[in-house]
């Protein structure tokens, strides 16, 4: 099933609850784009792609909830939406694509009347969540022609179709390398403070019936120094215009010893997720969280930390575009320069 997708018999947002996996399988139905952006926030869904189209079905919400008549009203009311759930978190980039693409679609059927954009934004966002599916298939065949047979990986966070709409970017890689019948065994790394590797990805995995193991974050180095390990695969929530890559907190370590023991790292990602608007990593902005989600974790049923503690708490960090071996995106592989090829590939997949 997909992790976000429109009801239109609420009128609603479906979508998987993460923060209980993988102990709780549960729903949530969303009603309005002010809990749809709290669920973007609470990390009731993440990903940078399953939080655009969350956002694009957000923002349907609120136009077919709207009661007015007045189309300039409901651009007033789209803006006020827009605006929430695009704050809801700020370093992804497809959640302000997502949402610029509808607000486009709406502004150019300003003069069609208010039930014209009303179903036109419904029409839209859905196409986005399909176009998300098609989209991971052809970067997944793209990447898994990378994988050779009997590879080790590692892979950082999670980027499964649990970070999608269905299938993945760069676990979505691994699982159709898998599904080709290649022997392919997955270390993975925890990803804290949240785990989303241990939780989210060793949960896809068993799912997809790949061989896996759970290590620490900081053990990385140590397999990648010994020589077990054939590629390291991420994704990215934001690719700056010269391929520096935003990303899980932990990427850029992680980079660096993959570079040090001459290991590629493959960054999986879709074209909506590069801005060429920023020339550089230094002009991404990076999400800081609440301190408990570091200070919180227990052992044996105990907090790890004192009481009174205090936390820094980044949500991503920026991977410098030397450390990546190569981009698989939907239109195929990119090599350096990056400045060049990003921009080709982003042209390349506008449509025809």
């Amino acid at each position: 099933m997909r992790t976000v997708r429109w009801d239109p018999d609420g009128p609603a947002v479906l979508m998987i609850d993460q923060r209980l996996l993988p102990a709780d399988f549960q729903i949530l139905t969303l009603t309005t784009a002010a809990e749809v952006a709290q669920a973007i926030q609470d990390m009731a869904v993440r990903g940078a792609p399953a939080i655009g189209v969350s956002a694009a079905f957000g923002l349907a919400l609120a136009a077919v909830n709207s009661r007015t008549r007045e189309v300039e009203s409901l651009w007033q009311e789209l803006e006020t939406a827009s605006s929430i759930l695009r704050a809801a978190r700020p370093t992804a980039v497809n959640l302000s694509w997502a949402l610029d693409r509808l607000l486009q679609a709406a502004f150019e059927l300003k003069g069609k009347g208010t039930e014209a954009i009303r179903e036109c934004l419904v029409v839209e966002a859905q196409r986005m969540a399909d176009e998300d599916v098609r989209i991971n298939r052809r970067m997944a065949e793209h990447g898994a022609a990378l994988i050779q047979d009997g590879a080790t990986l590692i892979h950082h966070c999670n980027t499964g179709a649990l970070a999608t709409v269905d299938h993945g970017t760069a676990l979505g890689v691994i699982r159709t390398a898998h599904e080709q019948g290649k022997r392919i065994h997955v270390l993975v790394d925890e990803t804290r403070p949240r785990l989303q590797g241990a939780r989210l990805t060793a949960w896809e995995l068993a799912q997809y019936g790949i061989p896996h193991e759970v290590i620490c974050d900081n053990a990385a180095g140590h397999f990648l120094s010994r020589g077990v390990v054939d590629a390291v695969l991420v994704g990215a929530d934001r690719v700056a215009a010269n391929g520096d890559v935003a990303n899980k907190i932990g990427t850029y370590m992680l980079a660096l010893a993959a570079s040090d023991n001459q290991v590629p790292l493959y960054c999986v990602l879709p074209t909506s997720t590069i801005d060429l608007t920023l020339p550089s990593g230094e002009e991404i902005p990076i999400e800081f969280r609440e301190a408990a989600e570091v200070l919180e974790l227990q052992r044996d049923g105990k907090p790890i930390a004192p009481a009174g503690c205090q936390a820094r708490n980044p949500a991503f960090d920026i991977t410098p575009h030397r450390l990546v071996t190569a981009f698989v995106t939907e239109v195929g592989v990119l090599h350096p320069p990056y400045d060049v090829h990003l921009q080709r590939a982003v042209q390349e997949a506008q449509p025809k």
